[in-house]
């Protein structure tokens, strides 16, 4: 009996220790910050981007600022244009020339717009 008792009382101590460590953890929260999109960018236009990473970070919803949620859904409008999904694992680029003058312009006016929002 003391033996039950003994192994019941840990096992009681463990499940409460358990829950109350669940209990007490919050939700891990991932916010896109411009500087994740920035980098993304860059590594889109010197072909060293997954399609994996690419669609991670591209098609996770930005809510905490309509900015870089517009920023995220153009970027997505040109991965459907001018995407080329079947050459990234031959390492060429993600997108045709005319995607990657667009990306190009909207991370230039990305950085412009945190230079200038940082000031």
């Amino acid at each position: 009996m003391a033996l039950y008792l003994l192994v019941f009382g840990v096992c009681l101590l463990v499940i409460g220790a358990v829950l109350l460590i669940l209990m007490t953890v919050g939700t891990p929260r991932y916010r896109t910050e411009p500087h994740d999109l920035l980098a993304l960018f860059d590594k889109a236009l010197e072909s060293k981007v997954s399609e994996t990473e690419w669609n991670a970070i591209i098609g996770y919803p930005i809510r905490h600022d309509e900015y870089l949620d517009s920023v995220r859904r153009r970027a997505a409008h040109l991965m459907d244009s001018y995407g080329r999904h079947w050459q990234i694992a031959r390492s060429k680029p993600l997108l045709n020339q005319e995607g990657y003058t667009e990306l190009k312009a909207l991370r230039d006016h990305l950085a412009a717009h945190t230079a200038l929002r940082q000031r």
